[in-house]
């Protein structure tokens, strides 16, 4: 018996957001604060355009090819499962690279209650990393029934700075506008750098795109869904980063580790920050075991399909999940964590998504051919997409787009040696069931500012 799912316009929306904003808030504004100032309200405009465009295409994409496997599988079927392999193969480098992201900068918030020291930043990236991992690997559905609460958790500490700082500036004009005085101190040459670390904040509809069978009128919904839920995203990206800038200095921020910290100390005080901190602390978790979960569905989509070591595959006798995946990742998170910082982990990470994205928006010009029906944009929007990465690819560094490309070119070796492929075949229709397609999506509405959303919506119907 086939399930029905009918999602409408709103229900896809609410996916869009809960899959983009997280706790990328938290760490942004400093690191972009040193490279074009309070111009960096701009290059969130820019960067939220940008991911636009490709949640389009994967969206399209989507439309076009509704099976579960995002990039690995839109390439696949254009091109060949060689390139599909490139494709997956470069967004698990991607998504690998973000999850130690998280456990450096809950150390860093972590830091304003409790002095760690050496030892102890080591210690309690540990820690956190490894009860995330085996949160997992027991399952995610117990913690379903205190997620509305900390969605509330999360949110509320921003929504109050929000609110504060709008009311600040309404009474104190001046402060407002000398933290926005000169607009661009730096100049422009940041620019793409700039946009690169952005970009990671919007990045994430990779994981939450929708196949079409689900949703109803997908010609027209898919699109409108995208475009609402990025104009929710950056309309709460924007209007936290105007409050961040204008009640900090720009020099102030770019020195920072916790730029919330000191705007909730600014707008209320010593008990400002710590909210703020707590609220950094619980986004942080919720996001890196968001991005723990996705990253081993990606693995285990892969060695399911014969494309990855069976390891990847490996799933525990009780809990249902893919335990081996998680522990490697976690292992993998918790050296990188140690070896690299944050910005250095976002730029490498961004390489590998352009990279993916890259051969995504290519695919859907082979998906797209000979069809009779022409979704609004769809001649023009892949295109776009590959200008985009692009230029995203060129903007990061030297070191960046060396080490890159080996990454990249190193999966050719685990390619070659695992094919041709040989399916696991009992784990490939478990994991393609309507069933399990139909959990995996429903999670995806229960993330962070989505299941606020929701809730309001409800209240006013």
């Amino acid at each position: 018996m086939e399930l029905r799912r009918d999602l409408t316009l709103f229900d896809l929306t609410n996916i869009v957001v809960g899959s983009i904003v997280g706790a990328d808030i938290y760490i942004a504004s400093a690191l972009t604060a040193g490279l074009v100032g309070p111009f960096a309200m701009v290059v969130w405009g820019a960067a939220a355009v940008c991911a636009t465009v490709l949640a389009l295409v994967f969206a399209y994409c989507s439309y076009r090819l509704p099976r579960v496997g995002g990039p690995f599988a839109y390439v696949s079927e254009a091109f060949d499962d060689f390139f599909g392999f490139l494709a997956g193969w470069s967004l698990w480098i991607a998504e690998i690279l973000a999850l130690p992201v998280f456990a450096i900068a809950f150390v860093q918030y972590l830091e304003f209650l409790v002095p760690l020291g050496t030892t102890g930043e080591v210690l309690v990236k540990g820690l956190f990393l490894g009860v995330l991992t085996l949160v997992n690997i027991l399952g995610v559905r117990a913690a379903g029934k205190v997620n509305d609460i900390l969605t509330f958790v999360k949110l509320l500490p921003l929504l109050a700075l929000v609110v504060a700082g709008l009311a600040f500036f309404a009474l104190h004009p001046a402060r407002l506008l000398a933290s926005y005085t000169p607009f661009a101190p730096l100049g422009f040459a940041g620019f793409g750098t700039a946009l690169v670390l952005i970009f990671w904040a919007y990045a994430g509809f990779e994981m939450g795109t929708l196949p079409a069978g689900e949703v109803q009128d997908p010609g027209k919904n898919i699109p409108k869904a995208i475009i609402g839920g990025m104009l929710v995203v950056t309309a709460f990206y924007l209007s936290t980063n105007f409050v961040v800038f204008g009640m900090v200095p720009w020099q102030v921020l770019a020195v920072s580790k916790t730029p919330l910290i000191l705007v909730g100390a600014a707008l209320f005080g010593a008990a400002g920050a710590a909210i703020m901190t707590v609220g950094a602390l619980v986004s942080v978790s919720g996001s890196d075991e968001s991005g723990i979960l996705g990253t081993a569905r990606l693995s285990f989509a892969m060695a399911i399909d014969g494309l990855f070591p069976k390891v990847f595959a490996l799933i525990h006798p009780r809990t249902g999940t893919p335990y081996a995946a998680l522990i490697i990742e976690g292992v993998l998170a918790f050296g990188l964590s140690l070896l690299a910082g944050i910005q250095g982990l976002i730029s490498f990470a961004v390489f590998n998504l352009a990279f993916s994205f890259l051969l995504t928006c290519l695919a859907l010009t082979i998906l797209s051919r000979g069809k009779t029906e022409r979704l609004r944009g769809e001649w023009i929007l892949p295109w776009a997409g590959v200008a985009i990465c692009l230029y995203l690819l060129v903007s990061t560094s030297s070191f960046d787009k060396l080490a890159g490309s080996i990454v990249i070119l190193a999966g050719i070796p685990i390619y070659v040696f695992f094919s041709p492929k040989t399916d696991i075949y009992h784990l490939k229709e478990l994991f393609l069931s309507e069933e399990a397609i139909f959990v995996r999506k429903m999670e995806r509405q229960r993330l962070f500012l989505a299941n606020l959303i929701r809730l309001l919506h409800r209240a006013v119907e």
